[in-house]
């Protein structure tokens, strides 16, 4: 079983799972096997695993891809990755913060690799604006997240800034819910497969992006009150003044910034940056 060889192997080193970083090791080969099959992963691939801990899932990836780099913030992981994975030359391990690596430091451009990992909660919005938002996006990301962020990605649960800012750049879907029991030590919460098709190109026009994304993030900053309340503290208008833009863009003047499509926020942003 997967949960003794872990065991085994961090009392060997006399460790144990960092709180701090996030480590819940996934333990469940049923859930390791969706992970890899929702990737569809060919001989040709390049793939970046994000927080590999012990390489349960590296382990299999370096089956299936051509080559992957695992990028591993804890030291004393690397260690253990370094040891286990000596003999293997289509893998890359980088000790370092994913967050400050830049992808084309990978060698890779745009649609030329894909993402597959079971990443720390705590850095799953700004892991996702990561790649998603970079100079070089991949094709696929297939990431093992919190179920409720999961849920908040897709839509199910209303929308919020996540929401917009993943389906601005692929469609996302869950694949699989998976238990806290497939951890250790086991989160309080379960997780889910989180499987996101990366478009050839975002949703809206590249040069108008910055201003979209401005806009979107204003808009959620205060998501009780309503739209023309939140924006209109952002960009600095009175209330009133936004409300008459936003039914000039056909959106009903008492909505709340989740109540937007991706085409709403289109036309508003149009309205607001005239």
């Amino acid at each position: 079983m997967l949960l003794d060889e872990l065991k085994t192997l961090l009392q060997s080193q006399n460790l144990w799972a960092k709180k701090g970083l996030g480590q819940n090791f996934l333990i469940d080969e049923k859930a390791l096997n969706t992970i890899v099959s929702a990737a569809d992963l060919q001989s040709s691939d390049n793939v970046i695993e994000v927080g590999p801990g012990t390489g349960f899932l590296t382990e299999q990836l370096i089956q299936k891809a051509d080559r992957v780099t695992s990028v591993e913030l804890d030291r004393d992981m690397v260690n253990i990755l370094e040891k286990k994975f000596k003999f293997a030359d289509n893998l890359k391990i980088i000790n370092s913060d994913i967050l400050n690596l830049r992808t084309k430091d990978y060698g890779l451009r745009t649609k030329q690799y894909k993402v597959v990992a079971n990443i720390p909660y705590y850095i799953t919005s700004p892991l996702l604006k990561h790649f998603l938002q970079s100079e070089s996006r991949p094709t696929l990301m297939v990431v093992l997240v919190q179920k409720e962020v999961a849920e908040k990605v897709c839509g199910i649960t209303g929308k919020s800034l996540i929401t917009i800012e993943t389906q601005l750049y692929g469609n996302p879907e869950i694949v699989d819910i998976v238990p806290s029991s497939s951890f250790y030590p086991a989160p309080k919460v379960e997780s889910a497969i989180l499987k996101i098709s990366v478009f050839d190109k975002p949703l809206i026009a590249s040069e108008k992006l910055k201003d979209f994304l401005r806009v979107v993030k204003f808009g959620f900053s205060q998501k009780r009150k309503m739209l023309a309340n939140s924006l209109g503290a952002g960009i600095h208008m009175k209330p009133s003044e936004v409300r008459e833009l936003i039914v000039k863009a056909g959106i009903k003047p008492d909505c709340r910034a989740e109540d937007l499509t991706i085409e709403d926020w289109e036309k508003l942003v149009k309205i607001l940056t005239k």
